[in-house]
């Protein structure tokens, strides 16, 4: 285990304590129900303070288990966020304040890495007899984070998805536990390497898109009792992406707002003006700067379907792409992109054979696509919902929402003839306890980057698939694209100066 060459003050306090057992009151007692000792508590670092970064950052701030120490965002301060509802965000750190018109006179939506700071110091400051707490610090750079907090177990990265492999890599290195939002990464390679340096380095990880099985094992169980025969297809559609997939990069540079350090904010990526069209929440629709909907929604539905069926990494993917047209000097023709993910897309991916399991592809839908409805369905004259996931066997189907869960076996008739028992989803979508008993040294979750780099190669291989425009075989053991050499170039990262893993 690669960690720094210090005594664990948990270690060195739990042994002292034992010592003393027989006369000293442990402090948790003396504290009342609830209370967490300082020094039992995880000293963690927060890295990216954006819409979700600060949604995330509210729950966090609940749990006695977690004291944050420190925040950190390339951006300072500023109101022209994007989120999905224009309230929302307002309105939870309110509650979490208890300040009814906390933002009241924000023009528009507001984060940043001082935003962040007086939430933390805000929320802290009503547990202290003074009312006041000045205990977190800001940072700019991650880096400079890492280096200064001497006292961190561990860091939650909340920014986009380009700069989770650097993040987390560094992270590790320096021996901190990670607890991540997806993905691992949005490029092939250092999916590789964030789950190989969790491997050579023994912390503790967690991908915070592991919210539990869902109803995967019941689904399981029923298919295993012969539901639906053998298994042969899944298929996953959602509605979205609910932000804008443009076409081309943008061409006009608009000034670089005050407090934003652009260098900081590209991080790793290939230098570009500033535009508003990158950054905040609509990040997601580069290839450069995210994964697109598969990789921002599609962890959530496919790590408990990883889990439940045993998948490996697909040895086959092929996608289809809507795509814009556009007039140039009179001449209407398709419009060439390779920066953005398209606006709805198919893919379909193959897993190999394994144990008693045969081959089974898995099929995805976005941006309004969908299976077509099936028989089953048309005889209880249901429609296919907007978003959902189906399991295709040779003798039946089961469907379910999009996570899978409320599945039932169609037409009614069969459900019935089966008698399935529903079971209970597991309602946990944030699995706190599990990532805060592991970065104490319990048992490594099911979320943990290891565990869940497959699936994160099935979301890059997608984005792959996508760009290259064919289908593609792949062989995970050798990270290569058997069949189409070219694509090959598209699993690495082209680094700025500096930035390399």
């Amino acid at each position: 285990m690669v960690l720094e060459n210090k005594i664990n003050r948990r270690k060195f306090i739990g042994s002292a304590a034992a010592t003393a057992a027989l006369s000293i009151v442990p402090r948790r007692v003396l504290g009342g129900p609830g209370f967490v000792a300082p020094s039992d508590k995880i000293n963690l670092g927060y890295i990216g303070t954006g819409t979700q970064g600060l949604r995330e950052l509210a729950r966090v701030l609940r749990d006695t288990n977690i004291q944050v120490v420190a925040v950190c965002d390339p951006n300072t301060d500023s109101t022209d966020y994007v989120d999905w509802s224009r309230h929302g965000l307002r309105n939870s750190i309110r509650r979490l304040l208890d300040k009814p018109a906390w933002g009241e006179n924000d023009p528009g939506i507001h984060a940043g890495r001082e935003v962040g700071r007086q939430i933390v110091e805000a929320c802290y400051a009503r547990e202290k007899p003074s009312a006041s707490y000045t205990g977190c610090a800001a940072y700019a750079d991650f880096r400079e984070l890492l280096e200064r907090e001497q006292g961190l177990d561990a860091v939650k990265i909340m920014t986009p998805d380009h700069l989770h492999g650097v993040i987390s890599v560094a992270a590790m290195k320096k021996g901190r536990h990670v607890v991540m939002h997806k993905p691992l990464s949005n490029v092939m390679d250092e999916v590789r390497k964030v789950a190989n340096t969790a491997r050579e380095t023994g912390v503790a990880t967690h991908l915070s898109a592991w919210s539990g099985p869902n109803s995967m094992l019941t689904i399981r169980d029923w298919i295993d009792a012969g539901a639906i025969g053998t298994l042969r297809e899944i298929h996953n559609w959602i509605n979205k992406p609910i932000w804008p997939q443009w076409p081309a990069a943008p061409s006009d540079t608009p000034p670089l707002p005050a407090g934003l350090d652009w260098d900081l904010w590209l991080g790793p990526a290939e230098y570009r003006p500033y535009h508003p069209n990158y950054t905040h929440a609509v990040f997601r629709g580069w290839y450069d700067f995210g994964s697109g909907i598969l990789g921002d929604m599609g962890h959530y539905s496919l790590l408990p379907v990883f889990h439940a069926f045993d998948l490996d990494a697909p040895v086959m993917a092929e996608a289809n792409a809507s795509f814009t047209c556009h007039i140039v000097d009179g001449v209407s023709g398709w419009q060439e992109n390779d920066v953005a993910f398209p606006t709805a897309s198919t893919m379909r991916f193959r897993f190999a054979a394994k144990g008693t399991r045969p081959q089974l592809e898995l099929f995805w839908y976005d941006g309004g696509m969908k299976p077509p409805t099936p028989e089953e369905l048309e005889a209880d004259n249901k429609e296919m919902p907007s978003s959902g996931m189906m399991f295709v066997g040779d003798d039946g189907k089961i469907i379910g929402d999009f996570h899978g869960n409320r599945p039932r076996i169609i037409p009614a008739a069969r459900m019935k003839e089966f008698r399935a028992d529903y079971g209970k989803p597991e309602a946990d979508t944030d699995r706190r306890a599990d990532w805060v008993g592991a970065f104490r040294g319990g048992s490594p979750t099911l979320g943990r980057f290891e565990k869940t780099a497959a699936c994160a190669e099935l979301v890059c291989l997608g984005a792959v698939a996508l760009r290259s425009g064919h289908r593609l075989y792949w062989d995970s053991a050798a990270m290569k694209v058997t069949n189409v050499p070219e694509a090959n170039d598209l699993l690495y990262r082209k680094y700025r100066k500096g930035w390399a893993i």
